[in-house]
């Protein structure tokens, strides 16, 4: 099981627990965030991330790009899918928008690996 989740809200109570933001996340601090590893190569690339702006009507060329980027690097995502492997793992992001987020994508994407064996 994959669950995403906003660094703003409660931590989960059970799994492994990645940030998969590029940047750090504005009025967190490191010392007050439980996380197993903070993962920017599994992130979007900056070029990415300035150009879909979090602009809804460009998520689904976004999630495109994003999977082709996370294709080419394979490595960045080993940490996660070895923990899913082994139980629970939360995603967690900053942004606003719940539904139109790096997140989901990787999520999904995980999902599909993991399906392929």
């Amino acid at each position: 099981m994959i669950e995403i989740r906003r660094v703003y809200d409660p931590p989960p109570d059970e799994g492994a627990v990645f940030l998969v933001d590029r940047v750090w996340p504005r009025g967190r601090r490191k010392e007050d965030l439980r996380v197993d590893g903070w993962l920017r190569d599994a992130a979007p690339s900056a070029e990415l991330r300035r150009w879909f702006g979090h602009r809804p009507e460009r998520f689904a060329e976004f999630a495109e790009r994003y999977r082709r980027e996370l294709d080419a690097r394979p490595d960045a995502l080993r940490p996660l899918l070895e923990a899913a492997r082994r139980g629970p793992v939360t995603l967690l992001y900053s942004a606003k928008d719940t539904e139109h987020n790096q997140a989901v994508v990787l999520r999904d994407h995980l999902h599909a690996l993991l399906d392929r064996g």
